[in-house]
């Protein structure tokens, strides 16, 4: 896997060591020789990942660290420290200020191209989901994010460990906010379950696990749906080194030695959790997106371009099986009246509570949609002409048998009247619904409330 990666140092030789042994490994690489040039770079070319030196002039590794977290086109980028501190105090100031790593001088290469390799996977996972969502921001139809919520959501960490590790763990657990509950899990089957169905926010996994390979562990969790982006924090003590590599290789998000640090630990957890939460927003506004293209904003029934695309679908697939389809045409009578006599906001209120009657009384294989102002399309797949005839005196009865009430008060006599037709061999969509909004135009003539089927 290749990827940009942004060197930030403020001595030229360390620059170029880093260098030259990243593009020996063809990682394309981009040079900075201080804090702010590379928050520049990093808001210009948008890089895969950042290797930051801790001590530089004017602005320092964790000042630098801060801002690019704090700066929204920047956020998303995996920051990793590459200091010759090696103080644990450092270490926890690091992750504190955003950093995902800490390298310590003299950096080993098979350490640094995994964990390079390791977070630039994880990035580029989440790359398609922030475009949308900044694709939807400029439309104007999203939110930017606001990153200081994400902490704020409760969380269930889960430790699977059959160690004493647990004492050190309980330690731990004293500095993580109050919102986030740590359990624990010795049998490793049983916490596999747990993680496929979808119930803990992060796993701890203890790499010195005895019962089960935990190698294998983490294997099973990214190969689940539910858990495949779910961050995944190694234990491991030092002498597992090789385990480390492969667990990293293997998409595990991130590590801390034994013995544990306890603010250490909750530092790693912060970040971990938080950067999920950043993907759960960016999915949820895909969802909204999504939902938005499709849905009609005010009745929240599909609306006529989801009606065109999967109407053609329908119709292709009865002429192909040769099975019946109906479709129905409605309208609201007198709406015009209702607007003008009692305001828009109340005609927004009649339409919502037809378009809610209009559901419940069709089946849910049935394709109900708003085409536009106060008319409604039904297509109904597997329907002959008497099944259609009785959903609609139905969907009739429901409007008609019951007033309207808005939330001033006001009970208003509202009724429909609706136009049916049957699908033929020599249809195709428009033809459907043009005969059935024929036969819902006689419907009108006819005195309105009541329904009509197309012209034999």
């Amino acid at each position: 896997m290749t990827a940009r990666v942004l060197v930030v140092d403020d001595l030229e030789p360390n620059v170029k060591l880093l260098e030259a042994k990243l593009r020996a490994e063809y990682f394309e690489v981009v040079t900075a020789l201080s804090g702010q040039e590379a928050i520049e770079l990093a808001e210009a070319q948008q890089p895969d990942i950042i290797l930051l030196d801790v001590m530089m002039p004017v602005m320092d590794g964790f000042e630098t660290c801060e801002r690019l977290k704090a700066n929204d086109k920047t956020w998303h980028i995996p920051v990793v420290m590459v200091t010759a501190l090696d103080q644990q105090a450092d270490r926890v100031a690091g992750l504190n200020a955003g950093a995902d790593d800490f390298i310590t001088k003299p950096v080993q290469d098979m350490a640094l191209f995994s964990r390079v390799r390791s977070l630039t996977r994880f990035k580029q996972m989440t790359d398609e989901l922030r475009h949308r969502h900044q694709a939807g921001e400029r439309m104007g139809v999203i939110s930017q994010a606001d990153l200081s919520k994400f902490d704020e959501r409760p969380s269930t960490v889960l430790a699977v460990t059959d160690s004493a590790s647990i004492e050190e763990l309980d330690q731990g657990s004293e500095h993580l906010p109050k919102n986030m509950n740590l359990v624990y899990e010795n049998d490793a089957r049983m916490a596999l379950d747990s993680i496929r169905r979808g119930e803990p926010d992060l796993v701890l996994i203890d790499l010195g696990l005895k019962s089960y390979d935990p190698l294998r562990f983490c294997s099973a969790v990214r190969a689940f749906d539910m858990s495949r982006l779910a961050p995944i924090l190694a234990m491991a003590s030092a002498d597992e080194t090789r385990h480390v590599l492969r667990a990293l290789d293997l998409g595990v998000s991130d590590y801390i030695l034994s013995p544990l640090d306890t603010e250490e630990l909750a530092a790693r957890v912060r970040t971990q959790l938080r950067r999920m939460r950043y993907i759960e927003h960016l999915r949820e506004s895909f969802d909204q997106t999504f939902e938005m293209a499709i849905l009609d904003q005010l009745t929240g029934l599909y609306n006529r371009r989801f009606l065109s695309s999967q109407g053609v679908r329908l119709v292709d697939e009865a002429q192909t099986k040769q099975t019946p389809m109906a479709c129905l045409m409605v309208d609201i009578d007198h709406f015009k009246n209702v607007n003008d006599t009692y305001g828009h906001d109340v005609g927004d209120e009649v339409l919502k509570e037809i378009a809610g009657r209009l559901t419940t009384s069709v089946r849910g294989s049935d394709l109900a949609c708003r085409t536009g102002g106060e008319e409604f399309a039904v297509l109904m797949p597997k329907t002959p002409r008497s099944s259609a005839h009785d959903i609609a005196d139905r969907v009739l009865r429901s409007v008609s048998d019951e007033p309207v009430v808005t939330s001033d008060g006001r009970s208003l006599d509202i009724t429909v009247s609706i136009g049916c037709s049957v699908l033929t061999e020599a249809d195709n969509l428009a033809m459907l619904m043009k005969r059935a909004d024929q036969a819902l135009y006689r419907s009108k003539q006819n005195g309105r409330n009541q329904v009509t089927d197309e012209a034999a």
